[in-house]
């Protein structure tokens, strides 16, 4: 027990000395580099401040971020409202149907004796096509003749004996009623007669017959198609949005894939009471003038419709909006209090038609006003000064120099452009032009005449 109490003296002596120089560690005085780099460290301050004051021109101080000294209004690029003729239209694609067509079928069975047309020939209303073996309906018929000869001849006879008291009113109501029997037989057997001839059931052209002599066809067997195309129908759909504006009367420009380079002029006929369900479309048919024969029914056409023609519409750069919570916003640019001073203001529109760069407005802006169409980020509170940036001089320099080239190009093709103009008659639209001259259709217009009309 003596032997270890040397041990346990030495290790608190131990103790306490380590205690002690943590303390003096921790709590030291600053040395002399302390001092030297904090005293050094104010003149490079100063220093650094005095050349940032000398540096300003003229002895003008310069205003720090954060220093609270005033900055630049915003840059920001307008646009006057100004004055444009706008069309109200929409794009659609439709395909070409016949005013009128029809696939002729035969009514009753038989063999086919004549085939009264040709391929591709011009066929009149009531023009007989083809005409089947007809030797039993002939014979029926004039059976029927036979008995309504003698059917007249008892009924007559009878009259006469009737009226000399030698027979009952009986026998002579009976001859009556045979004679009427007698009628009905020989109507019936000129019906039957009449179903062996197919006619033409308006003027039109007929098709690719399909049928040859000899032939034995069934009732509903297929013949020969016969299509009214003076006039071609146009069918197409739009969205249910445009339904209100559609109306009949209206025109609708039409060019066709096949055609490149031609217009056709479609007049709106009719529009379907009832709007698809699966597209959320409504059916509009119109009418094309076809009395040029350049149009064949099944063409693709692609359909420009024009709802009208505004002259006076306030138009503004479609930059120009934007949305904001469901509505449709402009920045416009007015007078601020002081003079020579400009400021936002945000005004609610209304608009009207768009198109490609530019939106019609209706409502909310005046003639002449200016809307911000670039920087409208940065005017996020209401009345912010602003400072506009004329961007044309700019642009303008930098079109003359680069356009001077192109449009002394441009002027030495222009002379060469005339000889072209005067071969364009001679070209594709021969169909059109005749002899240098356009030809001139008189008469009705085929798209305003009734169906089960003759020409």
């Amino acid at each position: 027990m003596s032997f270890k109490k040397p041990y346990l003296a030495i290790a608190l002596v131990g103790v306490a000395l380590a205690s002690g120089a943590a303390w003096w560690l921790q709590n030291k005085p600053a040395g002399p580099k302390a001092e030297a780099s904090a005293s050094g460290g104010a003149p490079s301050s100063a220093g650094q401040a005095a050349p940032a004051a000398a540096g300003a021109p003229g002895g003008a101080p310069v205003a720090a971020p954060g220093s609270g000294a005033p900055q630049r209004p915003p840059a920001v690029e307008v646009a006057k409202v100004e004055k444009a003729m706008l069309v109200d239209e929409t794009q659609s694609v439709g395909s070409l149907r016949s005013f009128q067509g029809v696939m002729l079928r035969p009514e009753v069975g038989g063999r086919v004796s004549q085939v009264l047309f040709k391929d591709g020939q011009k066929v009149k209303k009531g023009q007989i096509l083809v005409q089947f073996d007809d030797q039993l309906p002939a014979a029926q018929m004039a059976q029927s003749k036979a008995e309504l000869s003698i059917a007249q001849a008892n009924h007559t006879r009878n009259q006469e004996l009737v009226a000399q008291n030698f027979i009952s009113k009986r026998s002579l109501d009976e001859s009556d009623a045979a004679l009427q029997v007698a009628i009905a037989k020989l109507a019936l057997a000129q019906a039957t007669l009449q179903r062996f001839k197919v006619l033409a059931p308006f003027d039109g052209t007929a098709g690719l017959r399909q049928i040859n002599v000899g032939d034995y066809l069934k009732d509903g067997t297929d013949m020969v198609n016969v299509e009214d195309i003076e006039a071609v129908l146009l069918d197409f759909r739009l969205p249910e949005r445009f339904q209100a504006k559609i109306k009949q009367g209206q025109k609708a420009q039409v060019t066709m894939d096949a055609l490149p380079g031609r217009k056709f002029t479609a007049v709106i006929q009719a529009i379907d009471p009832l709007i698809d369900a699966n597209g959320r479309s409504v059916g509009v048919r119109g009418c094309i003038d076809n009395r040029q024969m350049q149009l064949r029914p099944g063409m693709f056409a692609r359909v420009n419709a024009v709802f009208g023609e505004r002259d006076d519409a306030m138009v503004i750069p479609e930059e120009a909006i934007v949305p904001q919570g469901g509505r449709s916003t402009v920045v416009r640019v007015v007078p601020g209090p002081n003079k020579d001073e400009l400021i936002s203001e945000r005004v609610t529109v209304k608009i009207g038609i768009r198109q490609v760069g530019r939106v019609e407005v209706l409502e909310g802006l005046s003639m002449g006003d200016s809307v911000v169409v670039a920087g409208q980020q940065r005017l996020q509170k209401e009345g912010t000064v602003v400072r506009i940036v004329d961007t044309s001089k700019a642009q303008g320099g930098a079109n003359n120099a680069a356009g001077a080239k192109p449009e002394a190009a441009g002027n030495a093709q222009k002379p060469a452009e005339k000889p072209a103009e005067k071969s364009g008659p001679k070209g594709g639209n021969a169909s059109q032009v005749k002899d240098g001259k356009a030809q001139a259709f008189s008469g009705e217009n085929p798209c305003t005449r009734g169906l089960n009309a003759t020409r």
